[in-house]
């Protein structure tokens, strides 16, 4: 009897040492698992962070592993497809293999097994989320050549052997896509600069670049009225004064082009270039001049979106439009040069005489022209173009917007609060506000924007 028990002894104990032996494998071979999933995830970040002088570097490289970076590269929605199939590959396999080492531990018949798979998911979820892509992304970021260095000759192999399934994937993500372009999707302008500020919000990106950037994002949104100059400042040519009132009133204005009217600005007769001139200086004064007058005007409505205004002016080789009110009066006048300034920014030339439409007093306090356009008015102080939107109505000026804070014509000294602006009318006469102190209150930092 003691021999029979001792035999039975051993072979329990043989039994328990295999099965601890095939746990432990497969315990290895869950960790080598978490591994890969590790490296792929960890490779996804790494091949896609390279910068362009580092891939240019690869290809001319006399590692393999470096040849090996460039020619992934090369094909990145291949690549993505490979990782992206590997990665889940991979994870399944340890889902499968963990759930398989439990359920054989605490055997399928046992009553706490939902409560054993729930915490299964737990702990195997946390690994893969933790293991295999929070640490490696966060490291394969910081040292991403060297991580695809490591990563580069396995994958190129596997997506080789994994070449009709990226296909059969990469084909999908087409037609999933051609079908999203037909649909198509809107974004709105508030969202489109907040993504440009996240974008930009860095020590390389210059103050300058953002206002490129932000012009080009917001162009389409802008109408003529925003940016034209205003009726009461365009130099026009009466068609009345004989050439040389003409040719001193040229070379005080320094413009290029100027409308020409008759009686009053209402009735433009044409545009005048000012090289059409120039082989007539020598003429007297009763020359006419009339007949180089341009009569081919381009008339635009004051809710014209500017982008639409440089498509016009690109097909009909103009530069310069006048810009009609609804009753068919001149409302102002817009060029080509004030649509790209919406972009780049002022643009300012050895002829150009313009003068400044403001003084900065000190860090708080600006003295502004009432001609002065809302649209600059914030750009120069840095804050919100939509900030007056509640109370400007249709105005679009400095001037503007005081008359309808006061729903009056003010008086000279009076001062109107709009949230952290103080405006204090410092001349004016009858028909318009000449000049504006505006004084900021210390809570509304400039550059708020």
């Amino acid at each position: 009897m003691e021999t029979i028990s001792n035999t039975l002894l051993h072979k329990s104990l043989t039994v328990i040492s295999a099965l601890w032996l095939v746990y432990f494998v497969e315990g290895i071979f869950l960790c080598l698992l978490l591994l890969c999933s590790a490296l792929i995830s960890g490779s996804e970040v790494a091949f896609f962070s390279l910068k362009p002088q580092q891939l240019a570097d690869c290809r001319n490289s006399s590692l393999q592993s470096e040849r090996d970076i460039a020619l992934l590269v090369s094909n990145p929605r291949k690549l993505l497809a490979t990782v992206l199939i590997l990665n889940n590959l991979v994870n399944i396999s340890i889902v499968t293999l963990a759930t398989y080492m439990v359920i054989d531990l605490i055997g399928k018949e046992n009553s706490n097994t939902a409560l054993v798979m729930s915490g299964l998911t737990v702990v195997v979820t946390f690994m893969i989320v933790f293991f295999g892509e929070v640490v490696p992304k966060v490291y394969s970021n910081q040292r991403a050549l060297s991580f695809a260095r490591l990563t580069a000759t396995p994958i190129l192999w596997l997506s080789k052997i994994l070449d009709p399934l990226s296909f059969l994937l990469l084909q999908m993500s087409r037609l999933v896509e051609s079908r999203m372009k037909r649909k198509g999707y809107n974004v709105s302008i508030e969202e489109l600069n907040e993504a440009l500020e996240i974008t930009t919000n860095s020590e390389k990106t210059s103050d300058d670049e953002k206002e490129i950037l932000k012009g080009i994002v917001n162009f389409s949104t802008i109408t003529v009225k925003q940016i034209m100059q205003v009726r009461m400042d365009i130099c026009a040519a009466d068609i009345e004064w004989n050439f040389h009132e003409l040719l001193q009133y040229v070379n005080e204005m320094g413009y290029s082009r100027m409308p020409v009217y008759r009686e009053t600005i209402d009735k433009i007769e044409g545009i005048l270039y000012v090289k059409d001139l120039l082989p007539h200086l020598e003429q007297h004064a009763h020359f006419e001049w009339q007949q180089l007058i341009r009569r081919n005007v381009f008339f635009v409505p004051e809710n014209k979106r500017i982008d639409q205004l440089m498509k016009d002016f690109q097909a009909r080789h103009v530069h310069i439009a006048i810009v009609v009110d609804e009753y068919g009066g001149t409302a102002g006048l817009i060029t080509l040069e004030d649509i790209i300034e919406e972009i780049i920014g002022d643009i300012n030339d050895e002829f150009d005489t313009r003068h400044v439409s403001y003084k900065r007093v000190d860090a708080n306090t600006y003295f502004f022209e009432g001609k002065t356009l809302l649209i600059d008015f914030c750009r120069i102080l840095n804050v919100d173009d939509n900030i007056f939107d509640e109370v400007k109505g249709e105005s679009e000026s400095l001037g503007g917007l005081l008359l309808e804070l006061f729903a009056r014509m003010p008086r000279v000294g009076e001062k109107k609060r709009f949230k952290n602006f103080v405006f204090t009318v410092m001349s004016a006469d009858k028909k318009r506000i000449k000049n504006v102190r505006v004084f900021i209150k210390k809570d509304m930092a400039v550059g708020s924007r």
